[in-house]
């Protein structure tokens, strides 16, 4: 039923804990292809200091931060291979994470997103906004998101 699966990551253990539903929705679907993402932003630093960096220094930073995303994702993807799943990963660039996710599910042919969400409502949701909520009104594919353990719902 499932072909490709994307699973986005923050780096966060709280974003792992899809990984036990993805490894039973994968392992039952002969050929399904799970992707790993990570989005990463360009340098943004407290109060514009970063356009006091030269545009080397700049690439250098950002490059850092590509290098860090793509040894978790490699750090992810060994363990998720060795139950048996194929999985890849991906690091994607861009300035709004929703964005760059709902581009690469529309171009990659993605039929099931699967996130984590630490299940805020109110006040905190509106001050910090959701990333699963924001993917699962912006996508045309179905969206599992997996509660975060110890999840206390109102807060």
């Amino acid at each position: 039923m499932y072909r490709h699966i994307l699973v986005p990551l923050d780096g966060s253990e709280l974003a792992e804990c899809v990984f036990p539903h993805v490894e039973t929705i994968a392992e039952g679907q002969d050929g399904c292809k799970v992707t790993l993402v990570r989005v990463v932003s360009p340098l943004h630093l407290y109060g514009g200091v970063e356009s006091s960096l030269s545009p080397e220094e700049r690439r250098r930073l950002e490059a850092d931060s590509m290098k860090v995303a793509r040894d978790y994702l490699d750090g992810v993807v060994r363990r998720l291979k060795d139950v048996g799943i194929k999985v890849e990963p991906e690091v994607l660039y861009g300035g709004q994470v929703v964005d760059e996710i709902v581009e690469y599910t529309e171009k990659n042919e993605v039929d099931l997103v699967v996130i984590a969400t630490h299940g805020r409502s109110g006040v905190s949701r509106w001050v910090w906004g959701s990333v699963a909520d924001r993917i699962l009104r912006s996508v045309c594919m179905p969206v599992l998101m997996v509660r975060a353990p110890g999840c206390v719902p109102g807060i």
